[in-house]
């Protein structure tokens, strides 16, 4: 996100919009761009500390969901809607949390064209214990983004 406006404003760097501070869950720390769904890569270590030097856009790849442990049974548990992000610079796969105000048609388009992921792309999420979801999680998507 290329401009920064103020601490939480930017110009989204693939788009073009003005993305500014909402009320709404997850908007904090936003990292994308609500209608497209692009990031900027500009964390290094961790949500929010804006120390990578990279700044390559991030496109946004596949869903998946937060890891939340297991229940008392062992069974795991189910956590809420993430975006999987990777960087057209160098690489990096980043997850994050999706905010309250992002465009559900963009989310969903975003599962859709995770279908077209290259074998080198779902190796990498592999090997990063991440699990890209699927047609067969398309209920629980919906459930995340509409409730019941």
């Amino acid at each position: 996100m290329i401009s920064n406006l103020t601490s939480q404003e930017f110009v989204c760097s693939h788009c073009g919009k003005k993305v500014t501070y909402q009320r709404a869950i997850g908007t904090h720390y936003r990292n994308h761009c609500p209608d497209c769904l692009w990031s900027q890569h500009e964390d290094l270590a961790v949500s929010g500390d804006r120390k990578s030097t990279c700044h390559g856009q991030m496109e946004p790849i596949g869903l998946t969901f937060k890891k939340e442990g297991k229940d008392r049974y062992g069974r795991e548990r189910q956590g809420e809607l993430m975006i999987i992000h990777q960087c057209l610079k160098c690489g990096k796969i980043s997850i994050n949390r999706l905010a309250g105000d992002d465009n559900e048609e963009a989310i969903l388009q975003v599962l859709e064209n995770s279908k077209n992921l290259t074998s080198e792309q779902k190796h990498l999420l592999e090997t990063q214990n991440i699990k890209i979801l699927q047609e067969q999680d398309k209920e629980e998507i919906l459930v995340q983004l509409y409730g019941k």
